[in-house]
C-alpha cells in the first residue's frame, strides 16, 4: 500500500499534465483544421455553394486514409515524422503531435455531419439574399450547428484521452505510460484502480460539461 502511494505521489501529477498537455493541444488543433477541412468538404458538395467533384473527392479520400488507420498503428508510422519534426518522438509533444493528425480528419467528419443538418430552406434563405459565403457560414450554418459541434468536440476530446493512454506504450509520457510502467510492469494493481477511476471520473465530467452546453445553445 505505501508503495502505491508513493507511486502514485510522486508520478500522478506529471502523468495527468503530461495527458492535459497532449489532448488540450490535439484538441485545438484538431477542432481548427478538422473545422477548415469540414467546410471544404461541405462547401464543395452543396450545389448551393461552389460544387467540385474533383477536390471533394480528393479531400474526403486523404481524409478516410487516415481515419482507416487504427491509432497504434498509425502513431508507430508517424513516429520518424515526429523524430524529423523536433529529434525525440518519445515525449509528450511527440505524443500530442500523433494525436493533432489522428485529431484532424476525425473532428473533420464530425463537423460535416453536424453542417449537413442545417435546414436546406434556411440555407437557400440565406444565398437568395446574395450574401458572401463567408456570412452565410458565420451567421446561418454556425448557429444552426453549434449544439452538435460542441458534441464533436467533447467527442473528440475523450476519444483523445483514450488514445493518449496508447501514447504511453511507447513510453511518450501521460497517464497511459503511468500505467504501464507501474500498474502494468511492476504488478501495482493499486495505481491501476486509481487511474481507471480518474480516467471515468474525468470522462463523465468533460460529457456533463459539454451536454449541458450544447443544451444551452440549442435553439
Amino acid at each position: 500500500m505505501n508503495t502505491t502511494l508513493d507511486i502514485l505521489r510522486t508520478n500522478l501529477g506529471k502523468a495527468l499534465a503530461d495527458t492535459a498537455y497532449m489532448v488540450i493541444v490535439a484538441t485545438i488543433i484538431g477542432v481548427v483544421l478538422g473545422t477548415l477541412i469540414a467546410l471544404l468538404l461541405y462547401i464543395t458538395e452543396n450545389r448551393l455553394f461552389t460544387p467540385n467533384r474533383v477536390v471533394n473527392v480528393v479531400v474526403g479520400f486523404v481524409v478516410n486514409a487516415i481515419r482507416s488507420l487504427p491509432f497504434l498503428i498509425l502513431m508507430v508510422v508517424l513516429i520518424p515524422v515526429v523524430q524529423l519534426l523536433i529529434g525525440d518522438p518519445y515525449t509528450p509533444t511527440g505524443g500530442a503531435i500523433s494525436l493533432s493528425i489522428a485529431a484532424v480528419p476525425f473532428f473533420a467528419r464530425v463537423a460535416e455531419s453536424a453542417f449537413s443538418e442545417v435546414d436546406p430552406g434556411l440555407l437557400e434563405a440565406a444565398v437568395s439574399t446574395g450574401a458572401p459565403i463567408t456570412q452565410i457560414i458565420a451567421g446561418a450554418v454556425f448557429p444552426q450547428v453549434l449544439p452538435s459541434f460542441i458534441r464533436g468536440v467533447v467527442l473528440t476530446i475523450i476519444s483523445l484521452i483514450g488514445y493518449s493512454a496508447m501514447v504511453g506504450t511507447i513510453g511518450a509520457g501521460g497517464i497511459g505510460d503511468m500505467a504501464i510502467q507501474y500498474g502494468y510492469n511492476r504488478y501495482e494493481t493499486g495505481v491501476l484502480a486509481v487511474i481507471v477511476v480518474i480516467l471515468i471520473v474525468l470522462v463523465q465530467l468533460i460529457q456533463w460539461f459539454g451536454d449541458a452546453l450544447a443544451r444551452r445553445v440549442t435553439h
